[in-house]
């Protein structure tokens, strides 16, 4: 008996990744913009609906507040688990930085969001109730190269 190809390919091949759904190609997306927000920055829900949306044609800020209120149960699976909790204080997706247009965080989570972001050093506005947008806001593109 000879050895071919076709007897050690299921021996080598990594096993098939499962397919996403739109809904779970979308959340992916986004919380992958999420994780690379560096500490003391923010982003607004329609920041990051408008790059996910130029990316896959679909979404919404309401889309992205979504993703975010699941990020911790519903989508879990879709984030991996890379040791980049290290860094955010044991969250895997840091959902204090993404802030609605005028700069708040939830209203639910205010008090925990506003004292993660000032611990964070991001600049918020002179009550501290709010991020400073002009300040603070983050594009992916501001990465340094290799990061």
């Amino acid at each position: 008996m000879s050895v071919t190809a076709s007897t050690i390919a299921p021996v080598t091949d990594s096993p098939p990744q499962p397919q996403l759904t739109d809904v779970e190609e979308y959340a992916a997306a986004v919380l992958d913009i999420v994780r690379r927000i560096p500490s003391g920055r923010a982003m607004t829900y329609g920041l990051i609906a408008e790059i996910v949306g130029e990316r896959l044609g679909r979404g919404g800020p309401r889309q992205v507040g979504s993703v975010m209120a699941g990020s911790g149960d519903r989508y879990a699976h879709l984030v991996p688990d890379d040791g980049a909790d290290d860094d955010d204080g044991g969250a895997r997706v840091p959902w204090w930085r993404v802030v609605n247009t005028v700069g708040s965080p939830p209203k639910q989570h205010l008090t925990e969001a506003l004292d993660t972001l000032r611990a964070e050093g991001c600049p918020l506005s002179r009550d501290g109730r709010r991020v400073n947008l002009r300040r603070a806001v983050w594009f992916p593109d501001d990465e340094p190269p290799g990061s």
